[in-house]
């Protein structure tokens, strides 16, 4: 895909995948990179309606409605975004991507893994990250940060944060699965500890991907 390079963020409810994907971004930049910084779902206009329903935690899914709409967000996400930056040369960073689906309705819901790898790979349509870092934290943790954060803010819980730690500890079970299946894609970072620390372990792996060392 040109010179472009695709990296994800993965990882549980609170482990700071949005704050870290920016600051990346904003590092890359400084290097003089072109860089899109997006999310799932969401990440177009159709995938932010799209994400609307699919938080909701009033609005009631199947298991097979919720797994849909997030293959259509992604669908609509690779086609007008991913697929055309990185086909430009610019660096992609998701927050969110197809790992987060196995680890979810996969592992969390339960969903036929074999079957979701094929309809993960159909929404894809062959965009596979270049560099996949799982933010690993211990489930507790994440949910208090989650609960914080809701407070602060003055909003309930989404679909996901409401739900149980059990389901929560079967969704980091599947995002270590992922690293252990995939070494030579996936990276583990330990992300209970300081932001700054956290920061400095993530451009170290993406510095070894690119071979630029990152400035700022």
């Amino acid at each position: 895909m040109a010179n472009g390079i695709f990296i994800t963020l993965e990882g549980v409810e609170g482990s700071g995948k949005t704050t870290q994907a920016a600051i990346l971004g904003d590092a890359l930049r400084q290097t003089g990179r072109r860089v899109t910084v997006t999310h799932e779902p969401g990440g177009t206009r159709a995938g932010e309606t799209i994400r609307a329903i699919f938080l909701d935690p009033a609005v009631s899914l199947d298991v097979a409605a919720e797994l849909l709409l997030v293959l259509a967000d992604r669908a609509q996400h690779v086609r007008e975004k991913l697929r055309p930056a990185i086909a430009n040369g610019e660096v992609v960073i998701s927050d969110r991507y197809s790992d987060s689906t196995t680890a979810y309705q996969g592992h969390g819901r339960g969903f036929d893994l074999e079957l979701l790898g094929n309809l993960n790979r159909l929404a894809t349509d062959g965009v596979t990250p270049d560099l996949t870092i799982v933010l690993d934290l211990p489930v507790e943790t994440g949910l208090e940060r989650t609960r914080a954060r809701a407070r602060g803010t003055g909003r309930g819980s989404d679909r996901f944060e409401g739900e149980r730690a059990e389901f929560h500890r079967k969704v980091r079970g599947g995002f270590l699965a992922i690293a252990k299946a995939e070494p030579g894609r996936v990276v583990v970072i330990d992300a209970d500890r300081a932001i700054d620390v956290v920061t400095a372990d993530i451009r170290r792996a993406v510095e070894e991907l690119i071979k630029q060392p990152l400035r700022g």
